[in-house]
């Protein structure tokens, strides 16, 4: 019992830091493409689009490879048009699509160092929404981390409009991150089984229908405009570095689902807060910012709240572990 708990532990670890890796990458990176000079293209949605083309084509190379190479390279089955498919995929891509479109637009808005604003509610909303459509009640410790993870929030939103720096629209984009994705978590489990647990299938799903959802959303965003009088099409570098967003996005995508399959939803939403206040640390140090002391303090609130709630959750989960063992060796009696 103790080796297999260790070993879903180790499990749990390697796969968190894998994400951690790939999710700060594709941050610094989309920074780049969203809001620097080097691109200076006004068109956030255009740029998820074209991440989720991507995405797409990496999928098809895959499952090409995997068609060619059996033996060496696995991708699932799977038409992503199938009116049954369809019908239970769509609402997880349109989470999906609201999710990765939240994020960028908080990313344009905002610097790197105050982007962990996308994700520190995050946790707050999936337990709000885990007790609403779950029924699944929350311990008093659980509420008062979640508290403290509320009032780092606001001490950071503070400190960033005392500073000058606040983006109105950057943290209401933020918030609206924290929201979907909370959503986006929860309906992951329950979708899928839908595709026998194959993330990789997931995935593609995801990132095909998003391709149509997203045209209508940048001509409401006022995007296309920017795109025909754009004037570096014709830029390798301009192409390299989408290139390099696109499979940054195809990667994160993966890492997400696979931390959510191997851990939990909620499990996953405070892996990515704790990430984002170490991608604070990185990005004040990479583009020289000062922060004052209760800015910093703030950060280390939400790590404080988050971290204290996976407490909770591990001690329950081990909890669990043993009652389910107990109860296997009694029937095995």
């Amino acid at each position: 019992m103790e080796n297999t708990l260790k070993y879903k532990y180790f499990h749990i670890i390697f796969v968190v830091a894998f994400y951690w890796a790939i999710s700060i990458l594709t941050v610094f990176v989309n920074k780049v493409l969203l809001s620097s000079d080097l691109v200076s293209l006004n068109a956030p949605l255009f740029v998820t689009w074209f991440q989720c083309i991507v995405s797409v084509i990496l999928c098809l190379i895959l499952k090409g490879c995997a068609a060619l190479f059996p033996n060496c390279i696995y991708f699932p089955e799977g038409h992503p048009f199938k009116k049954d498919i369809v019908k239970k995929i769509l609402p997880l891509s349109i989470l999906f699509t609201g999710m990765i479109a939240c994020n960028n637009l908080c990313l344009k808005h905002v610097g790197v160092a105050f982007y962990y604003i996308g994700r520190s509610l995050t946790t707050v909303f999936n337990v709000i929404f885990t007790f609403s459509i779950l029924g699944e009640r929350t311990s008093y410790g659980a509420v008062v981390c979640c508290l403290i993870i509320i009032f780092g929030f606001w001490l950071g939103v503070d400190q960033e409009s005392l500073s000058g720096s606040l983006s109105i629209i950057g943290t209401i984009y933020g918030v609206l991150g924290s929201l979907t994705l909370s959503l986006y978590s929860i309906h992951t489990k329950h979708v899928l089984p839908a595709v026998n647990q194959e993330i990789w299938l997931l995935s593609y799903y995801n990132n095909v229908y998003s391709i149509f959802i997203f045209i209508p959303l940048m001509l409401i965003n006022g995007e296309y405009k920017e795109i025909i009088e754009y004037n570096l099409f014709d830029e390798p570098f301009f192409w390299g570095i989408m290139i390099i967003g696109g499979i940054c996005g195809f990667s994160i995508g993966y890492v997400t689902m696979l931390q959510i399959k191997v851990t939990s939803p909620l499990t996953h939403n405070i892996s990515g807060t704790a990430k984002a206040c170490v991608q604070t640390v990185l990005a004040t140090y990479c583009y020289n910012e000062s922060k004052p002391s209760l800015w910093w303090v703030s950060n280390f609130v939400v790590l404080f709240g988050s971290a204290a709630y996976a407490r909770i959750k591990q001690l329950k989960m081990e909890e669990e572990h043993k009652k389910y063992t107990l109860l296997d060796q009694k029937t095995k009696i």
